[in-house]
């Protein structure tokens, strides 16, 4: 099935306004930002890696295979790589501290890892009840419990003002009702909600929590979901990463006013 998208979470832009020239920081304020990445192996997550790595900022990525951690860490030897799987209760502790071992805080956590659930996909009716438990362990379970273990770093972070962001990937599936889409969707959806609570609880330490929708891309995630889909009418991930990273820069930015980022993140959640 092909899925002709609606933006839910459209990526703000542009966003270079907010940004001064003559400030060089405010120019790039992703220098020296601490980001963490899961699912940082493949698709928009390892070109996310690429993007933030040249934008000047400290990187880690997490993602399940240890062989596919450790491809990335001898292309880009600047990422420190984090084998562990989200989904799993038990790996959240030492995915922590391992993040905070590597870069010495946290700035930026990008939830980016996800499960589409049964592939092919499948009606809800004839969706197995352990692969729904699967998607949302991945989808929701995981980025809610990273969120909550990095919260101690982020916050601190805020405090020291270099600024708090969490990023978790959506898909117009949050919003739209996609037959055979059931498992993904649901998760999404639920994730999404969960944003914007957390943004709405957290804002206020200095803490935001964005929810955004990178649109189609041209990943191994889509081919398995839509194997017939024409890549050429695809997003690259090239592209949309150096977007998702805009609008992290933009919220990070000391240039930008309390209003300006407050847009920016309204926007982004939408």
């Amino acid at each position: 099935m092909n899925i002709h998208h609606k933006t839910v979470d459209s990526i703000p832009s542009p966003l270079s306004p907010l940004l001064s020239p003559t400030d060089d920081h405010s120019c790039n304020p992703l220098t020296d930002i601490r980001v963490a990445i899961t699912g940082g192996t493949s698709g928009l997550g390892l070109s996310l890696v690429r993007e933030l790595l040249d934008r000047g900022a400290k990187v880690a990525l997490v993602a399940r295979s240890r062989d596919r951690v450790e491809r990335v860490e001898q292309e880009l030897p600047a990422a420190h790589g984090i084998v562990g799987d989200v989904s799993r209760k038990e790996d959240i502790h030492p995915i922590t501290m391992q993040i905070v071992g590597a870069l010495g805080g946290l700035d930026v956590l990008i939830n980016n890892a996800s499960d589409l659930g049964p592939i092919p996909l499948q009606l809800l009716a004839d969706t197995e009840c352990e692969d729904l438990e699967r998607t949302l362990a991945a989808n929701l379970l995981g980025p809610f419990r990273l969120t909550k273990a990095m919260l101690g770093s982020l916050a601190a972070s805020a405090r020291e003002g270099r600024g708090a962001v969490v990023v978790n990937v959506s898909s117009d599936a949050a919003a739209n009702a996609y037959p055979h889409w059931g498992a993904y969707g649901a998760s999404k959806a639920a994730l999404l909600h969960l944003s914007r609570i957390w943004d709405e609880e957290l804002s206020l330490e200095g803490v935001r929590v964005l929810s955004i929708d990178p649109g189609d891309m041209d990943t191994p995630l889509h081919a398995a979901a839509v194997p017939d889909a024409d890549r050429s009418t695809l997003k690259s991930p090239e592209v949309a990463a150096s977007e998702l990273a805009d609008t992290v820069a933009a919220m990070l930015s000391r240039r930008a006013s309390d209003s300006d980022s407050e847009v920016i993140a309204q926007e982004a959640i939408g």
